[in-house]
């Protein structure tokens, strides 16, 4: 049985030891969870999900899809699903 759930949003995901990996929070650097996993490969495996399935990952991707469908066809693909201008503008990539 889960004993409870994470919002992975604005975390860190950190190879910590053979293993071993954690999951911090920016906003909240002294909230750390630990995870030890059976291989070094299964430990790689679990990273690379977790960064895969945030909304940072997510929206990136799909800036950079959007742009470059736009480029192969002329078109911007979220208009054919009636997406607002102001929607469009925040899927544009933010100066950091």
């Amino acid at each position: 049985q889960p004993i409870g759930a994470l919002l992975l949003e604005h975390c860190r995901i950190t190879k910590e030891e053979e293993n071993v990996f954690s999951i911090s929070f920016i906003e909240e650097p002294e909230r750390k969870y630990c995870f030890e996993c059976d291989s070094e490969e299964q430990c790689q495996e679990w990273i690379e999900a977790l960064k895969r399935a945030s909304y940072e990952f997510m929206r990136r991707s799909l800036i950079f899809y959007r742009n470059e469908i736009q480029k192969m066809t002329g078109k911007d693909p979220l208009e054919q699903y009636g997406i607002s201008e102001e929607a469009r503008f925040q899927l544009g990539t933010r100066k950091q």
